[in-house]
């Protein structure tokens, strides 16, 4: 049996609509980046990064391949086609009673995998941090 913090997680990744990524994470969660050393605390960081992510990853490859499901944690195995460069990973999810999202943790292969990554997510998340003029 899937929660409804799995089903709305699919229903927006289906849609490619970030906008309700604010409703659906806890205010502290953390997010856990392939390529940011350190974890990413509170509701605002992970919407943030997820919130990139739809832009980057969410693409008409996009699809995840498996799903292994527990009573408040989900690992969803995903494959992506970015730049020519086909790019495998994990989202591991884990969500509380009230069904929001507590930690977020994504890893990716192969190397080709997570520069591509790197780059998009590093100049998208630069790019929506600079302060608007």
């Amino acid at each position: 049996m899937t929660s409804a913090a799995l089903e709305t997680w699919h229903r927006l990744v289906r849609a490619n609509d970030a906008s309700g990524l604010r409703e659906l994470v806890a205010e502290d969660a953390v997010f856990h980046s392939p390529v940011v050393h350190a974890p990413q605390h509170g509701r605002k960081l992970t919407v943030m990064y997820l919130s990139a992510a739809f832009r980057v990853f969410f693409n008409p490859s996009f699809r995840y391949v498996r799903e292994i499901i527990g009573p408040h944690d989900a690992m969803l195995e995903f494959e992506t086609e970015i730049d020519g460069i086909l790019v495998n990973g994990v989202d591991i999810i884990t969500w509380n009673d009230a069904g929001k999202i507590t930690a977020f943790k994504v890893m990716l292969r192969p190397l080709k995998g997570i520069n591509v990554i790197h780059q998009k997510m590093g100049e998208l998340l630069a790019a929506l941090q600079k302060p608007a003029a």
